[in-house]
């Protein structure tokens, strides 16, 4: 019986010889794409990552690390600008070393180290655990703590600068009005260095506020709800479940005050000029001296170098000494 259609006929079977021969077609994958278009378009990402890698490793050789091997080469040098550069060894280590600013400006610089770490340490701490309870208008009070770092730097150290001022300032102003003595802040060779850590860590403090406040707000609310349950007190609390969940923000908070109050320049030389009696003389700032007002280039790469050399190595000492027992292992 006809139905007026084409008959269909069954395929012929292939061998396998025929299955792979190279007129057979390429099989595809379970998206029908080919197998080697993954490994293309990996191969692709990745020659973009490493463009945008090697992008940045040409700023930090530009901008950091050749300026840094210079000064090295530089500190062996007798270098002004203009003329020929001369090698003369170690000699600029030997003066910088018998300059009699080079001990008051190492004194100076540990000393404000320290009072940094006590003052300008602690402050943040305290402050981003009151931000923490805070239940209304944290975000308008975050706002005012991180205000002060994004006054530039010379602009906050001349604010300062009046507000120490021994006549009219507003410090002693104050302390008038609750009649108290009145000091002479930064004219007086024994408390210059204290306020300027003051102002340091006035201007420099909103940072590291709301990271240990980003800190803080990651830890479990059970293990405080726990202790409560307990009878932990406050102090029980922040002993044993805050400052153990934050340790390592802590540390590394640490190392970077530690590096960064060791390159105080700003503030000695807006606010005190190195003074009184060089007592707020800093390393950098002697280092700003021997470049722009003695025009020797070489000794103030020398004393660079020094710096750079103690920075490297109290920061491989440190983080050698805090490594968790599952890096050392």
């Amino acid at each position: 019986m006809k139905t007026g259609s084409k008959q269909v006929l069954p395929a012929p079977e292939r061998s396998a010889a025929d299955a792979s021969s190279p007129s057979s077609p390429v099989e595809k994958g379970p998206a029908g794409r080919r197998p080697g278009s993954k490994l293309r378009r990996r191969l692709a990402d990745q020659s973009r990552a490493y463009g945008f890698l090697i992008g940045g490793l040409l700023c930090f050789a530009l901008f950091s690390w050749y300026p840094a091997i210079r000064a090295v080469i530089i500190s062996f040098q007798k270098y002004t600008p203009g003329s020929d550069p001369q090698w003369v060894g170690t000699d600029n280590f030997t003066r910088v070393f018998q300059d009699p600013e080079f001990g008051a400006a190492w004194r100076n610089t540990l000393t404000f180290t320290l009072l940094a770490l006590v003052i300008g340490f602690a402050i943040p701490f305290v402050m981003a655990l009151v931000l923490n309870e805070l239940r209304h208008a944290r975000a308008f009070f975050r706002v005012v703590v991180y205000l002060p770092v994004m006054i530039p730097p010379v602009v906050s150290a001349l604010l300062w600068k009046w507000f120490y001022d021994p006549g009219t300032g507003l410090a002693n102003e104050a302390l008038r009005f609750v009649h108290l003595p009145t000091s002479n802040w930064t004219n007086g060779a024994d408390t210059a260095l204290v306020s300027l850590v003051i102002v340091a860590t006035w201007a420099n403090m909103g940072g590291t506020v709301l990271i240990y406040l980003a800190a803080l707000q990651g830890i479990p609310g059970e293990l405080y709800e726990a202790a409560e349950l307990d009878g932990a007190g406050l102090w029980q609390r922040v002993r044993h479940i805050t400052i153990p969940q934050t340790r390592f923000i802590i540390l590394m908070l640490m190392l970077l005050q530690i590096i960064a109050t060791m390159q105080v320049f700003t503030e000695p030389f807006v606010i005190t000029g190195g003074g009184p009696e060089s007592s707020t003389v800093t390393v950098l700032y002697l280092i700003y001296k021997y470049a722009f007002l003695y025009n020797d280039f070489g000794g103030a790469c020398a004393l660079s170098v020094m710096l750079l050399v103690l920075l490297s190595a109290f920061s491989a000492l440190y983080l050698r000494l805090t490594r968790s027992p599952e890096e050392t292992s």
